[in-house]
Parts: C-alpha cells; sequence; structure tokens
C-alpha cells in the first residue's frame, strides 16, 4: 500500500502533468479511450488502489528484475508477477 506522503506525490504528479496538458493541449490529440484510461489510472493512484512507478521498481528491484528502469508501469507489474 502507498503510504500519505507517496500518495500526496502521486496527486501532485497528477495535478502537473494535468496542468502541463491543459497549457499544451496534449490530451485534445488523444483518443477518448486513452484519456479514459489516464483518468481510471490516475484516480486508483490517487485512492491507493494503485501502485505508483516507484513503488513498482523498487519490488523489481528487490526481485533483481532486469531491464526494470526502462519498463512502463504494466511492464513492470507483469514482469513482478511473473517473477513473483
Amino acid at each position: 500500500m502507498a503510504s500519505d506522503r507517496q500518495r500526496n506525490a502521486a496527486k501532485r504528479n497528477v495535478r502537473r502533468a494535468q496542468s502541463a496538458a491543459k497549457s499544451k493541449q496534449t490530451l485534445k490529440h488523444l483518443s477518448p479511450g486513452t484519456r479514459t484510461a489516464l483518468g481510471v489510472e490516475a484516480n486508483k493512484v490517487r485512492k491507493g488502489e494503485a501502485e505508483t512507478r516507484k513503488q513498482l521498481e523498487q519490488k523489481a528491484r528487490r526481485l533483481q528484475i532486469r531491464g526494470r528502469s526502462k519498463m512502463g508501469k504494466d511492464e513492470l507489474r507483469r514482469a513482478i508477477a511473473r517473477a513473483g
């Protein structure tokens, strides 16, 4: 589970990303399905239901998974599931 500090940091990061996306209007160019998926993932992190990338990378480090720094969140989840 994510600590309060990690949850707050994730919220801050999401707000920053949303702010940057608004100013650059990058979300406008994404498909509706992608936008929905981003929102769902952000809500899970905020609520503490999903782990942050940093947490996943720490687990991968403990399991000695190679190439973890180049993996995305989904790839890390799959690699951890295979190793664990």
